[in-house]
């Protein structure tokens, strides 16, 4: 579905619900298409020719959004900046974004999905040209298996990481060199063992594997 069909009446449907305290709680992924946990030697190397795509996914606990239940739902963005994102030289605004809402949700439960994940994303997420519906899973490793996360939307867009180990210190000066792209109360950088995009609306696809480009965490607002 469209942007203006569906955010503008999304807009118009929240504008009417009074306002509730957000009290909101989950699991987060994402990925970039340059390295976030690297050293300045490898930084240095793509920033300017890569690091403009983004996924960004929450799936949502516990919580409401301007008073609509979202238990149990998800949203996914995926994004096109004009810069490498993160880079203090260059500006990597405008972007344009798609956003993926949970099949199992109402509509209203889409258009609060909706107005959540452009809150939760800021700038990157100012330009919506197409919000599409499609089944989302998100599976989030636990104790051992934290890092580990592998997300499915659908047919559109798919995630799947692990934890950095030793093995991925490829210089020795590796640190977190570029923050998330949104709020969290957990964040840790991780390794994306593969990722990729085939939907429409940016005017890209693609397909990554083998990066240390994903953060995996929770957020609570």
């Amino acid at each position: 579905m469209h942007r203006f069909k569906l955010v503008s009446f999304c807009a118009a449907l929240l504008l009417a619900v009074p306002a509730f305290a957000a009290q909101i709680s989950g699991d987060y992924v994402e990925t970039r298409s340059a390295d976030v946990y690297t050293g300045p030697c490898f930084a240095n190397a793509e920033v300017g020719l890569t690091g403009r795509q983004a996924t960004l996914a929450w799936r949502i606990r516990t919580g409401e959004w301007k008073g609509v239940q979202l238990d149990g739902l998800s949203v996914v963005a995926v994004a096109k900046a004009s810069a490498t994102l993160g880079d203090p030289f260059n500006d990597p605004y405008p972007a344009k974004s798609v956003l993926i809402v949970d099949q199992k949700a109402t509509e209203d439960q889409k258009c609060a999905l909706v107005e959540f994940a452009k809150t939760m994303g800021g700038r990157l997420l100012e330009n919506v040209v197409l919000v599409q519906s499609a089944p989302i899973s998100l599976e989030v490793g636990e104790a051992s298996n934290h890092g580990s996360v592998v997300l499915q939307a659908g047919n559109l867009a798919r995630i799947q990481t692990r934890a950095l180990g030793d093995k991925d210190h490829l210089c020795g000066n590796e640190t977190t060199y570029y923050p998330p792209l949104t709020e969290l109360t957990h964040a840790m950088p991780a390794y994306t063992l593969s990722e990729e995009y085939r939907g429409s609306g940016l005017d890209v696809e693609w397909r990554i594997h083998d990066k240390r480009s994903a953060f995996v965490g929770t957020f609570s607002r």
